[in-house]
């Protein structure tokens, strides 16, 4: 079960670094609009006459939250997982169905990313946490009083992705926030 929730915050990050790229994107191409009424505009020389250029096509905007998220419910069918009410099944039957979304969601982010602890400890063993220390890298609990270096008991040894490959969108711009596809049997 540790697992799954382990997937399931690393979706939401991904879900989140997706939204803040998003965020910035937007916030540089607003910085790069004329000056609204009232703002005085930048003096610059006057720009030489560039010749026009056939805009190169661009691939659809879709967000690599979305890529990860489709190849989670395509590969290990993670969103009907979470979605599906699971008060009418028995502790065994979601305890399977758990097994083959966590076996299946494991694949999808070792391919993407190649997730690696991120200290070489097992949990339970002392680590001492050094002066300076990121607090990324490092969540203290407990009585943290005082100035590092720290020691204290391993909780968790973190995740670190030692590669972030995720694949190109390629579909067309009405689909770029489709997550699962319209399933159609015909016949």
């Amino acid at each position: 079960m540790r697992r799954i929730w382990i997937a399931v915050r690393a979706f939401f990050v991904a879900l989140l670094y997706g939204q803040a790229a998003r965020l910035i994107e937007d916030a540089l191409d607003r910085s790069r609009l004329p000056p609204t009424e009232g703002e005085k505009p930048s003096v610059a020389a006057e720009p030489k006459p560039v010749p026009a250029k056939k805009p190169e096509p661009t691939a659809p905007a879709r967000s690599e939250a979305l890529t990860l998220l489709a190849a989670l419910q395509r590969e290990a069918r993670f969103v009907d997982f979470v979605k599906e009410p699971l008060a009418s099944y028995s502790d065994a039957q979601i305890a399977a169905a758990a097994r083959e979304v966590h076996r299946d969601c494991g694949a999808v982010l070792e391919r993407f990313f190649a997730l690696v602890p991120a200290v070489a400890q097992p949990e339970g063993s002392m680590l001492e946490v050094p002066a300076g220390y990121d607090a990324g890298r490092y969540r203290l609990t407990g009585n943290v009083t005082g100035q590092p270096p720290y020691r204290g008991k391993l909780v968790h040894p973190g995740w670190e992705a030692t590669r972030c490959e995720l694949p190109s969108w390629s579909g067309k711009e009405e689909s770029a926030r489709v997550v699962a596809p319209v399933e159609v049997e015909i016949g």
